[in-house]
């Protein structure tokens, strides 16, 4: 039987190669996805992506599905709440920075009629293709992550550095970064 191939940051865990699989370098369009998936790469920050992905299910539960709207609203209370609750990464900074970047989320929305076509902009609106052979090609930043980064933090978005930037850009299909022996190469 042929061994599938998947990326070298890929572990044994059904949950992460369901995500590697299935998500990760797929292209992203919808609104509360996008947010999401913001909001958890800032929440990664420090940690690594498969500790933010354990938790994804309760973040969802305590962020009301990511719905921008509601999450631009929470007060210190709601923050009081989501820092005593143990299913998410609880650091008031990346709590608080959630709910700023509800706000200025809302606000590119307004401007651009919605962040899609914001946040596509960065890469001439549809996906970049690389062609890696291992992972120590990959980089951990671009120009367009840097553009994108300095854009977000002038718009008031937090915990949106260039290495971050471009994990999201990574996840959300703006790049496919898949090795070109992976399974999902092809599919991304």
């Amino acid at each position: 039987m042929e061994e599938i191939r998947r990326c070298g940051w890929v572990n044994q865990d059904p949950l992460y190669k369901d995500y590697h699989d299935k998500e990760w370098g797929i292209p992203v369009h919808e609104e509360q996805k996008l947010f999401e998936m913001l909001v958890l790469e800032g929440a990664q920050a420090g940690l690594s992506w498969y500790t933010v992905l354990k938790k994804r299910d309760n973040y969802r539960l305590a962020f009301d599905g990511f719905d921008p709207v509601k999450v631009a609203r929470y007060d210190e209370a709601k923050v009081a709440e989501l820092l005593s609750n143990e299913g998410i990464i609880r650091n008031r900074l990346k709590v608080q920075a959630a709910i700023a970047n509800a706000q200025a989320f809302l606000k590119v929305q307004e401007q651009f009629g919605s962040f899609d076509a914001y946040i596509w902009q960065f890469v001439g609106g549809s996906p970049i293709q690389n062609h890696w052979t291992t992972l120590s090609e990959v980089p951990a930043s671009t120009p367009q992550s840097d553009a994108m980064s300095k854009d977000l933090k002038k718009r008031g978005f937090k915990f949106v550095g260039t290495t971050i930037c471009y994990a999201f850009m990574q996840a959300t299909g703006m790049v496919n970064d898949h090795i070109v022996d992976c399974i999902s190469y092809h599919q991304a």
